[in-house]
């Protein structure tokens, strides 16, 4: 089965809409993500022998069962509110009960290890602004982190939320680490759009669609002016080498503007 970077899924009848399996076109990501639209009163369980599992609440309003944490949570919007997700081991479960229509996206890998359940909340994942008044203050961009190895050491993914302003950057500098790392798209109007760049490819990034970037490509992102991007960022530790929040692996072709200034008579960036 050939091999792709960039998809455009469609939600199935049964409202299951699927990004990557570990046989599918994206198995690169060693990953299993999808995502579900609910009915209000319908319910999806979730467990696995051999997988951690997240179940992140994009919008709607759910009763979520964590491994016996209980809990009734809600959110307008990934553009207006904070995110909850779930968080198990192998062999544990989360139970989602939608009370209205609900989004939900589930991220699953390989998982041998037993840790702690855990219900993440706003508050264990606050927005803050990353690269703000940067390249001529077109790379601004509010980051999250649900899960990263930090977090919890034991897990094998990273999970975490990205808000681009209008017109602007994200990944940038351009950058690449050797762990696969997938984005899932949305825009705050559904006609809005923006570039994805998985190595020396480029792809129109729309609505629901997603990037499946594998291990050393660079893949930096941007969205059109006028509309609000927000990414799914997700990573899959590789055995003996975890992502870190460290580990930014810049290309080094663009790491002069770091240091570089603005001319304004020449309206551009130049070197030290």
């Amino acid at each position: 089965m050939e091999k792709k970077v960039f998809g455009y899924p469609k939600y199935d009848d049964n409202g299951e809409m699927i990004l990557t399996t570990y046989e599918n076109e994206y198995r690169d990501m060693l990953m299993d993500i999808r995502v579900y639209k609910l009915e209000k009163n319908q319910t999806k369980i979730f467990t696995s022998d051999d997988e951690e599992i997240a179940a992140l609440l994009l919008n709607g309003k759910i009763e979520i069962n964590v491994d016996g944490i209980e809990k009734v949570v809600s959110r307008k919007s990934v553009f207006l509110e904070g995110p909850y997700a779930g968080h198990v081991s192998h062999s544990k479960i989360i139970s989602v009960k939608a009370l209205e229509e609900t989004e939900i996206l589930v991220q699953k890998t390989k998982n041998k290890v037993t840790f702690n359940s855990k219900l993440y909340t706003p508050e264990d994942a606050p927005w803050k602004y990353s690269s703000q008044g940067w390249y001529g203050n077109v790379a601004n961009r509010r980051v999250n982190t649900i899960i990263d190895h930090d977090i919890e050491p034991k897990s094998n993914m990273v999970l975490g939320e990205v808000l681009n302003d209008p017109g602007n950057w994200s990944g940038y500098l351009p950058h690449r680490h050797p762990q696969p790392e997938c984005y899932y798209f949305l825009f705050d109007h559904p006609e809005g759009f923006g570039a994805s760049f998985v190595g020396d490819e480029v792809y129109k990034s729309v609505n629901r669609s997603f990037s499946a970037i594998p291990g050393g490509k660079l893949h930096p992102q941007s969205t059109a002016p006028g509309y609000q991007m927000y990414t799914c960022w997700m990573i899959r530790h590789l055995d003996g080498n975890p992502w870190l929040q460290t580990d930014r692996c810049e290309d080094e072709a663009y790491t002069w503007l770091h240091d570089a200034k603005f001319n304004p008579e020449t309206n551009a960036f130049e070197k030290k």
